[in-house]
Formats: C-alpha cells, sequence, structure tokens
C-alpha cells in the first residue's frame, strides 16, 4: 500500500471528525478525547460513529462503538475493519 492511500485515510478520518464534532480548522486531533472535547458528549460520539462508518463503508461492533474514546483508538479501530493507515 502507497503512502499517498494511507494519508487519505487519515485525512478523510480527520474529516469525520470535524464534521461531527464541528471542530475548526487547526484542532489538534492528537488531544481530543470522549467528554474531555468540549463537541465530543455522547450524542455527538453516536453522530461521529455513523460518519466514520459512512466514510468508510464499515460498521462498528459495540465494543468497537464503546472503546473509541480518541482520535488514536478510532484510527486504530477503522484499521482493524481493513482500512490501511500509515
Amino acid at each position: 500500500m502507497s503512502n499517498a492511500f494511507a494519508a487519505t485515510a487519515t485525512d478523510r478520518l480527520k474529516k469525520a471528525f470535524a464534521e461531527a464534532l464541528s471542530l475548526p480548522p487547526g484542532t489538534d486531533y492528537s488531544k481530543l478525547a470522549y467528554a474531555v472535547t468540549p463537541a465530543w458528549d455522547s450524542v455527538a460520539h453516536m453522530a461521529l460513529v455513523a460518519e466514520i462508518e459512512n466514510t468508510f463503508e464499515i460498521m462498528f461492533s459495540t465494543d468497537d462503538v464503546i472503546g473509541m474514546s480518541t482520535f488514536a483508538i478510532a484510527k486504530e479501530t477503522v484499521a482493524r475493519h481493513g482500512v490501511p493507515f500509515e
């Protein structure tokens, strides 16, 4: 897999986060965390899950949904569903 595709996957994941959580440009994605990031509450979490599933055409398990509490964990979770990242 090329690094260009991996960067595209990261960009697509960032876009899903930005849209679901209404994040401003320049957001530090490494610092995003459920219930710590003001916009990321339980309702926004479900919107985020739906946005990521639609973006990557995947379906998360309940454990995936519950465990997805940071951007890094979301990236790992999406990767487990066959999406290559760098």
